[in-house]
């Protein structure tokens, strides 16, 4: 299956180390960095994985905009992301667009990622992660797909 991954991943580029680990292990799979000035076709693409840190509870604005405009109707898409924040309903926003799209959701992935933002002063949260064990993880996900 031919696989594109579209993916948001600044700060601390938590979930890039994901992506890179999953293009190693796997390098017929196709990252595209939403910031880059490319023009970005995945009509020919089986799965279409739509990846990002998340910022203020919510995926990347850069991968919103981008999936709004771009994802193709009708594609089998999944989701990974990096969150610091423990908990929170970070893919409302995400899904949406791929509903209004008429893709079918075939998984998600997501573990902690090291985050400054509320907590800069003490040194973060969720130092250390994503870890081997997430990455681990991250594989068998991509693999299960």
């Amino acid at each position: 299956m031919k696989t594109a991954i579209v993916y948001y991943s600044k700060h601390h580029n938590n979930t890039k180390k994901i992506l890179d680990v999953l293009k190693k292990e796997y390098p017929s799979l196709d990252l595209f960095d939403v910031t880059s000035k490319e023009d970005i076709d995945l009509s020919t693409y089986d799965r279409i994985g739509l990846a990002s840190g998340i910022y203020f509870s919510s995926y990347a604005k850069q991968v919103l905009s981008f999936a709004l405009n771009n994802l193709p109707e009708g594609k089998d898409v999944f989701f990974i992301y990096t969150h610091g924040a423990p908990i929170g309903g970070f893919t409302r926003s995400i899904k949406k667009i791929v509903k209004k799209k008429k893709c079918k959701v075939i998984g998600k992935f997501h573990c902690r990622g090291y985050d400054t933002y509320v907590f800069k002063r003490f040194g973060g949260i969720a130092k250390g992660r994503p870890n081997s064990k997430d990455i681990a993880n991250a594989i068998k996900f991509y693999k299960s797909l």
